[in-house]
């Protein structure tokens, strides 16, 4: 009940950390600096890049969304465990999309120009990944328990 409760509140906090700011940035270190967020940087980036932004869209909103909803059939029981690899993909996925965002930073304080700081909703969006990670994992052992207690007389 636990590891669906969890699972169900990642539905929710998905969308909030994909409006929650990654990180501010500025030009130069006067100026207030900028939020930016998942949706800010792909409206940015369906204007300059669509190939990217078709990339970061499927790594940072569809993977992550669809496994938490394919995870939540399961344990509902509306899907067939033999999904969870498939799930698991789409969780690794999602987890790439973070390593994008610290590739960009790294880069970004790399250069020296302007000035970058990480946010709290970059933060939310790595646990929500992590979550749904573990999630996935609890999941498939609790479902792989429940068939060994159910074969055994």
């Amino acid at each position: 009940m636990l590891l669906r409760l969890a699972n169900l509140s990642l539905l929710v906090l998905f969308p909030i950390a994909w409006f929650a700011p990654l990180m501010k940035a500025g030009l130069l270190p006067l100026f207030k600096l900028s939020e930016i967020s998942v949706i800010s940087g792909l409206q940015s980036l369906w204007g300059t890049d669509v190939f990217l932004a078709l990339v970061v869209t499927v790594f940072a909103l569809f993977a992550p969304y669809l496994k938490t909803l394919g995870l939540a059939l399961v344990q509902f029981g509306l899907l067939k465990p033999v999904a969870l690899p498939a799930l698991n993909i789409l969780g690794k996925l999602a987890m790439a999309d973070i390593f994008l965002i610290a590739l960009y930073i790294t880069l970004a304080k790399g250069i020296g120009v302007g000035r970058l700081e990480t946010a709290w909703g970059l933060y939310l969006f790595t646990a929500c990944i992590i979550a749904s990670l573990v999630i996935g994992m609890f999941t498939k052992q609790s479902l792989q328990s429940e068939k060994i207690v159910s074969t055994n007389p």
